[in-house]
Formats: structure tokens, sequence, C-alpha cells
């Protein structure tokens, strides 16, 4: 006899059975994704026939609850007083306020947005469940603050974690009139003596460092070589594209502006830098040898730059090279310490890193020229 088993809803991996089903449009927004998949953790069909039976059944169950939270009361209009009576707005979900704040300020922004978003929510949810946003309460906010500082997280991103559920909920709160309060607001974040203070490379290893690169020569090196000479952030290198390496010009230099990759921290970060030393070594490397609109292509697509998977492999190649607490954004600090061994003017220093002046005179003029730049960048790099 054949046992003929229904594989709806089901599929493989490596053997093992998993269960895949498009969440209903009408109940999506309570849901953090489009499509639920579970692992079945059975290798046998079925199992899996009888486990995804019950998941459907269980389901089925939980979503016509939804549907009728959903529904309007029958027979509210038969209430006496009824024209009189106070509306109730609908008081959305955590993961309904998600889906606001992406809808009302998604636009634009790029995938880390979208990314660290669901992210925050995610654990929230995980930690005090996917209620209504008046349901959460102060004391709730004060278990996750712990349960992120009981991770090891740093007080830096337990305040970056709580600014962005901040948002979400504030603007779900405005949006819609309610009264209610945001639970995770003024929460105190404890000032932990563990954040990473990073410091900057000696010039000796960074020399050695740009030495080595040219001998391995390869996309990493050419991308630490062009950051050890032009103090640019990870995000601004990565984010090039050949079209802003300027080599054929009277003075070579990069023009760093904004793209559909990556946005500038600042306004004072669109800015041209002068290529000297291990940074014109590197951008001539990557013109002969890159054949795609980015120069780093491996981390940078159209819409995306994966920052953090290249901050990740640079750091664990320079690790063993520099000393204790120095990071790849170290080359950022080394470049505004060698600009003031030569007593270069802070105006200018802030002009080649893009780091803000608050001073009111920066904002007359049009700057230093590339060529005072170049006189500058030369002196650091012949050191």
């Amino acid at each position: 006899m054949v046992d003929k088993l229904n594989y709806k809803y089901l599929y493989r991996k490596r053997d093992v059975y998993y269960f895949s089903k498009q969440i209903p449009k009408d109940i999506r927004s309570h849901y953090l994704k489009d499509r639920m998949i579970i692992c079945l953790r059975t290798k046998c069909p079925k199992d899996a026939t009888k486990l995804r039976d019950s998941i459907l059944s269980k389901l089925n169950s939980h979503w016509l609850n939804l549907r009728m939270q959903n529904d309007e009361i029958p027979g509210i209009s038969l209430l006496k007083n009824s024209s009189n009576t106070k509306k109730i707005n609908h008081i959305p979900r955590l993961s309904e306020a998600l889906q606001t704040y992406f809808k009302l300020k998604g636009s634009g922004k790029g995938e880390i947005f979208f990314r660290a978003s669901r992210r925050v929510v995610r654990d929230v949810i995980s930690l005090l469940k996917d209620r209504s946003l008046d349901e959460y309460t102060t004391t709730d906010a004060s278990r996750f603050r712990d349960h992120l500082l009981s991770r090891g997280l740093v007080s830096s991103t337990v305040r970056r974690v709580f600014s962005i559920i901040r948002a979400i909920i504030n603007l779900s709160i405005q949006e819609h009139g309610l009264e209610c309060k945001n639970a995770f607001a003024k929460r105190y974040i404890p000032d932990l003596e563990d954040s990473i203070q990073r410091m900057p490379i000696p010039l000796e290893t960074i020399k050695v460092i740009q030495q080595e690169c040219m001998k391995i020569n390869d996309p990493n090196r050419w991308l630490i070589a062009l950051l050890s000479d032009t103090g640019m952030r990870l995000s601004e290198a990565l984010g090039l594209k050949m079209e802003d390496i300027k080599l054929n010009e009277k003075i070579p230099h990069i023009n760093l502006i904004p793209n559909s990759t990556r946005k500038l921290k600042t306004k004072s970060s669109s800015r041209q830098i002068p290529l000297v030393g291990a940074a014109l070594w590197a951008a001539n490397q990557i013109s002969l040898n890159v054949k795609d609109e980015f120069a780093f292509p491996h981390y940078t697509k159209k819409e995306y730059c994966h920052t953090n998977s290249a901050s990740a492999a640079l750091n664990k190649w320079l690790k063993p090279r520099v000393p204790k607490k120095c990071v790849i954004h170290s080359f950022r600090h080394s470049m505004r310490d060698r600009l003031r061994e030569i007593n270069t003017p802070s105006e200018m220093i802030d002009q080649i890193g893009g780091w803000s002046n608050q001073s009111i005179g920066k904002n007359y003029g049009s700057g230093y020229t590339l060529k005072n730049l170049l006189e500058a960048m030369h002196k650091i790099s012949d050191d």
C-alpha cells in the first residue's frame, strides 16, 4: 500500500522538516514578519505532518481570536447616549507600532535602520510579550534594561536600544492621539566603566601595518591602507564609488559625498581628502583592479553597506598587530593626533576628518583649499 502524505506547508532542509506558512494579510500587523517558519526537529515525514496539523489547528484558533478582537462591538449603536459616548481609540500593540514606525519613518532609510528596529522590538517582545502600548509599565522597562545589562552590553549600547524603542512608541502615541505614557521614557541607565575606549595607533605601528598591506596587496589591505592615511570612517570608505576616487586630477583626492548605499554622519562629513602615502597607493590599486561601481564590492551593494562584517574582518586581522584597545576606528584617532603634532590649525583638522566644529566662524568662507590640505597631509605621511 502506498503511503500518500500531504506535504503542504512543509519543506526539508538537510533532511529536517520545517513548517512554513504565510501570515494572513488581515492580521499581519500583529507579526514582525510576513511568513512563519518553524523547525519541526524531525526527519520523519509522518511525524512532520502530525506536527504540521497540530500547529495549523492552534494557529487557526489563535487567528480567529485576533480577528474577533479587531471587530467592532456588535450593537454598539443601540446603546443609550451612543452619540455622546466617547470613541475608544484602538491602542496598538508593540508589533503594530513598529509597522507604523516603518511606514512613516522608513522612507529613504537603509537596511540598518530596519534591522536594528526589528531586533530591538523582537528583544522586548521576547522578554515582555507583544502587548498594547498602555500595558507596558516602568517596571517592565527597568526589567528590560537589567536584561540588556546582564547580557554584557555596555551603557552606550543600552542607551541606543532605549532610544530606538522610545522613538517607536512615541510615534504611535502621537499618531493615534493616545493618552498613555511611554514606559520606556526616562529610564535611568548607569554609567558602567566597561565601555571600550578606543586608543590611537602609534605612528611606528601604522608604518609597519602599511608596509604589510602593500606586501599582501588584497582588497581588505587596500581598505586598511586607505583608512590609515585619510582618517575616514569605515562606512565612509566602504561606500565609496569608483567615481569618487579622483586620481587624474591635479591633486589626487577622495570626493566624499553621500549616496544610496550610505549617508554621511554629519553635514561636515561631506568633504575632499587629498590622497598621500599609503592611501594614494591603495587608491591606485583599487583603480587598477576593481571593475565595479563601488570601490569595495565585496562589502557594498547598491542599497546596503556591510559595515559590521567589514569591521569584524579587519579588526580580526589588526588585533595581533596593534596595542590593546586599538581597533580599525583607531586610525581616525591617530589621524587627529598626527595632524596635531605638526601644529595643524584645528579648523583644518576638522575639515580633513569631517568632524563637526561648533565655532560660528566655521560657517563663513569656503574652508581650506585642497592645496592647503595636501601640504598638511604630506607632512604627516613623510614622518
